[in-house]
């Protein structure tokens, strides 16, 4: 049996997972602290020699592909320099993946090193779904596109929710609520993703952790045009001082659900507006499919939150009868499967 090590750059942590064919356990997880995004070369070292380092193959998590990049890809140099270049498009993202990538690749030079990308279960999206309405220029010159990400967890939720009701992928009108400190949904319709609530960047989309999600563009360029603020704040306040954390103080779920059933005020209003979005996007995503057959919650909160499981389906009578799954979130078993499809491997 085929054993891939599944490689995946956390913000603080290098998670390693080495994985047999036909088992979802992992033979052996090592997860070494990475604090912005730099970990121990000699920690990476030992934990390869700590039996890691029997696999046939690696499996990265690279978080965009761009337009390029529709399916997992074997490292080669071109390959190498093309994901340099799509640096610019996930600047907080792709640095540390491909630290990684270069990392793991030197340490086990004969095994063959496969990108699997967060983007590319979104290749399938339409123009109608991707495009922006903005200039052509713009759109041309700079890609401008909504890109989607969570791909690798959508894409497992793609196969797990057929084997789990046991039916066929075939005419399933999945929509899957990918819920933790990132949030996106994906509207799945035979296996494909025909919609998604990230777009050009992570930012766009539900209310999240530490991330605004859709908020008026408008706005934005007002507050850079009257109060002077510096884009590097802006930037960084969106990213990280903005959902569930600018709304209720604190980015953890169940803190702001306890808090909210205790009476806090502010814990009311922040899940009120998550809920607010999620319901909104999961009938957006319904759109799109033309009805709902399923929603699936996975991610921290999707799979262990039933309070926000509960309120998002006790909001969404609307859409007729449909079933309501929990899937553990499970981007490298995806990943796994990639590598081992694309090299042949049983």
């Amino acid at each position: 049996m085929a054993r891939v090590l599944v490689v995946n750059a956390g913000s603080s942590s290098l998670k390693l997972s080495l994985l047999d064919a036909g088992s979802d356990d992992p033979v052996l997880v090592r997860e070494l602290d990475a604090p912005q995004s730099k970990f121990d070369p000699a920690e990476l070292s030992a934990a390869l020699a700590c039996g890691l380092s029997a696999a046939d193959a690696v499996g990265h998590r690279i978080v965009h592909g761009g337009a390029r990049f529709r399916s997992p890809a074997l490292v080669d140099g071109e390959v190498r320099a093309a994901l340099d270049e799509l640096v610019a498009l996930a600047p907080l993202h792709q640095p540390k993946s491909l630290a990684a990538l270069d990392a793991v690749s030197e340490a086990l030079p004969n095994v063959p090193a496969v990108a699997c990308f967060d983007t590319a279960f979104h290749a399938t999206l339409t123009a109608a779904a991707y495009e922006y309405a903005l200039p052509l220029q713009w759109r041309e010159r700079w890609a401008l596109r909504r890109y989607g990400f969570h791909g690798l967890s959508h894409a497992y939720i793609a196969r797990r929710v057929p084997e789990l009701l046991g039916v066929g992928a075939d005419g399933l009108r999945i929509v899957s609520a990918h819920l933790g400190s990132g949030a996106s949904l994906c509207a799945i319709s035979s296996g494909h993703s025909v919609d998604t609530t990230m777009g050009f960047t992570p930012l766009e989309g539900l209310v999240m952790g530490t991330r605004s999600g859709s908020v008026d563009p408008g706005m934005l360029l007002w507050l850079l045009e009257r109060t002077g603020l510096p884009e590097t704040e802006m930037a960084s306040a969106l990213e990280h001082s903005s959902g569930l954390l600018g709304l209720a103080g604190t980015a953890d779920m169940r803190s702001v659900l306890a808090a909210r059933d205790a009476g806090d005020e502010r814990a009311r209003l922040a899940l009120d507006v998550y809920l607010h979005r999620l319901r909104a996007g999961i009938a957006a995503m319904a759109a799109a499919l033309g009805g709902v057959d399923v929603v699936a919650f996975t991610g921290g909160v999707g799979e262990h939150s039933a309070q926000v499981r509960d309120e998002t389906v006790a909001g969404l009578a609307f859409l007729g009868p449909f079933e309501a799954v929990s899937i553990p979130a499970r981007e490298d078993l995806e990943i796994a499967r990639q590598v081992r499809e694309l090299l042949g491997f049983r």
